[in-house]
């Protein structure tokens, strides 16, 4: 047997890397891509790692054919990194590793590597500015731990300034000639996040990462963050990989919201990984929100974070806003608007200030209904309601995007008693064209803001007081200051009492208090109006009362009793078939192979909530216990068993730690 194999990882749904003859590849080499042959082709591949010997013989045993790389393009301790993501989220080494590569990095050619900057005459940077006492005491605690690993907590109020805080803190980095990793949940926040980080920094170079920045300037940006070039990478959930090796900060803002779990494709948190990578590093790890997610509150709660909490808004004038709820009961709306609401905005605007009317649900209605004969427009490929979208004059599938014409007569009756249910953002944008005729009106929702540019010619005439009736769905709950917005009014909020998904409640709870905070920022006071029918819902008395704490205790109690995280750890295989049946049946042969252990709880199969999506019927298999580390070990000795089960009638994947049931 040869005493020197090459371990290379491959973009292949298999759980381990191939063994290839090493040659002349040396452990210097580790993180260079190989081209390496592969059936009666050529694929790139990773080297990730030697052993001395293989299941295979020797003369089975393939030689790597061209090393790509002068220098890895991975450290070795992002490779550990994804290693672990990898194992504990069940997902194949090779693809994990490959989904965290650039696009032109997954390509067999050697990267055309950017010139080192020139040196050119920079601005001032700006100055920073003076923190508060609350600031202060956040910033000298973790402060202190530089160097070493703690994760904190960061609950702050909306307006309480965690940003400066972060900023006081890149500065001493920057001085440390360390690097600093920074998450956000939106690609919209990273203009205006870095925008702040080059005034304040304008002699470091700040990588940025998100999906929408051109392939080359991405592969650019991540080349110069593993060379040490980039002091600052600035990115959405997938820059949590980037290789630093300097780094000794990790901020995830905004640490709550769900878009840091890659839901589709190979699932992973980019905020729990960020806590392993700050183990890694033994760096402190920075999760800073207003609302926190429960399993970050209940890990403050008990020392496994360190909570600092920020009460007051940092803008000397600033105050939280007046929260006030409309009882919709025995009102007479008009297209889902209030009396009261439309009262308040008028008053809003005659003094000159910005109102947002928030509503998640973009285009104009839900969905299409025939008054006569009850008939409903329904995706033929989904679970789902066909959603009105009046302008495009068509009925839209916002899970599988199938699109209908939109019908002059109903399909099933021939009536032309059809009429939009419900309504959305273009609807309300409709209605408020009517009320308030002089208003300069500006929709955001993906539709209208779907890309960073679009999004920032919104966001300069919001700042330049162009619009000052705003429309928007969850794009604009987070992370935004607009000074001269002092009106904020929730349309729709009901609609997630009545979900089955058991986080339902903790996310509008963090919609509303995040929406909220967008009103009076500056100087002059705020003021939320939420229409509700249910006013006296402990959800809605908590949030008028800016009460996080109260209401995320009372949620960790429904949990404890309900047995859901954090109380107890899950993982689910998911299966979809052309029938439901199929998909169960699958499900249920596979229950029958799980190894019996008493403390671990394996469900039924079941039904997904949304049944049908995109022509494919879904079943749910759900296991849970009250040890991460039990869970686990039973779950990979349960995947052995099933490593060698296929259905070519069922696609089936893990998702541990789901986030939605």
């Amino acid at each position: 047997m040869p005493a020197h194999i090459a371990l290379i990882a491959l973009d292949i749904p298999l759980a381990e890397p191939f063994d290839y003859l090493a040659g002349p590849l040396t452990n210097a080499d580790i993180g260079c891509r190989v081209l390496v042959p592969f059936g009666r082709g050529h694929r790139t591949g990773v080297l990730i790692g030697f052993r001395s010997d293989s299941a295979l013989m020797a003369e089975q045993l393939k030689p790597t054919d061209d090393k790509l790389d002068e220098v890895p393009i991975l450290h070795q301790e992002t490779i550990e990194l994804l290693q672990f993501a990898s194992q504990y989220y069940q997902q194949p080494v090779g693809q994990m590793l490959f989904a965290a590569l650039p696009n032109l990095l997954r390509k067999p050619r050697k990267p055309n590597l950017p010139r080192r900057r020139k040196a050119v005459t920079l601005p001032a940077a700006a100055p920073p500015l003076p923190l508060t006492t609350e600031q202060e005491a956040a910033y000298t605690d973790i402060m202190s731990r530089l160097g070493r690993f703690q994760p904190f907590l960061l609950h702050g109020i909306t307006g309480s300034g965690k940003t400066e805080v972060y900023l006081h803190l890149i500065e001493q980095v920057m001085a440390r000639q360390g690097q600093v990793l920074m998450l956000v949940p939106e690609i919209r926040l990273t203009p205006q996040l870095s925008a702040r980080l080059t005034e304040r920094f304008p002699q470091h170079r700040i990588a940025i990462s998100h999906s929408d920045i051109s392939a080359a300037r991405r592969m650019h940006d991540w080349l110069a963050a593993g060379r040490g070039d980039a002091a600052i990478v600035l990115g959405t959930r997938l820059a949590v990989f980037t290789p630093m090796p300097r780094l000794q900060l990790i901020i995830v803002d905004e640490e709550h919201d769900a878009s840091f779990q890659q839901q589709d494709g190979l699932r992973y948190s980019a905020r729990d990984l960020a806590v392993f990578r700050g183990r890694q590093r033994q760096c402190p790890v920075i999760l800073g929100s207003a609302t926190p997610a429960l399993e970050s509150w209940f890990n403050a709660r008990n020392g496994k974070y360190q909570l600092l909490q920020m009460r007051q808004r940092a803008h000397v004038d600033a105050q939280l806003p007046q929260v006030n709820l409309i009882d919709l009961r025995g009102q007479s709306l008009r297209n889902d608007i209030s009396p009261l609401l439309i009262a308040a905005i008028r008053k809003n605007l005659q003094r000159g200030e910005q109102s947002l009317l928030f509503i998640n649900r973009r285009g104009y209605a839900p969905t299409l209904y025939c008054a006569d004969c009850g008939w409903i427009a329904g995706c033929s490929r989904c679970s789902s309601k066909l959603v009105l979208h009046k302008a495009a004059h068509e009925l839209r599938c916002h899970h599988c995007g199938l699109t209908r014409p939109l019908p002059s007569v109903c399909p099933d009756c021939a009536s032309h008693a059809l009429n939009p249910a419900g309504a959305g953002t273009q609807r309300l944008e409709s209605t408020l064209e009517q009320l308030f005729p002089d208003a300069h009106i500006l929709r955001i929702d993906s539709d209208t803001a779907g890309s960073p540019r679009q999004w920032q010619r919104m966001r300069d005439a919001i700042l330049t007081g162009e619009a000052n009736l705003l429309i928007g769905t969850q794009l604009l709950s987070k992370g935004h200051d607009f000074p001269n917005l002092t009106l904020v009014g929730v349309v729709g909020a009901d609609n997630a009492l009545y979900s089955t998904d058991f986080r339902a409640n903790e996310r509008l709870f963090s919609q509303l208090i995040q929406v909220g905070g967008r009103a009076g920022r500056a100087g002059q006071p705020g003021q939320v109006l939420i229409q509700t029918a249910w006013p006296q819902h402990p959800l809605f008395q908590a949030i008028s009362q800016h009460d996080y704490a109260s209401y995320a205790e009372q949620m960790l109690s429904e949990r404890e009793m309900a047995g859901f995280p954090p109380y107890q750890f899950m993982v689910a295989i998911r299966a979809e078939a052309e029938q439901l049946e199929l998909a169960l049946q699958f499900l249920q042969r596979i229950r029958n192979l799980a190894p019996a252990d008493a403390e671990i709880t394996v469900f039924d199969p079941v039904a997904e909530s949304m049944l049908r999506k995109s022509n494919r019927e879904r079943a749910l298999l759900l296991a849970q216990a009250k040890s991460r580390a039990q869970l686990h070990a039973w779950l990979s000795t349960w995947l052995t068993k099933l490593s060698g089960i296929h259905d070519r009638n069922v696609r089936w994947k893990i998702d541990v730690d789901p986030q939605q049931l």
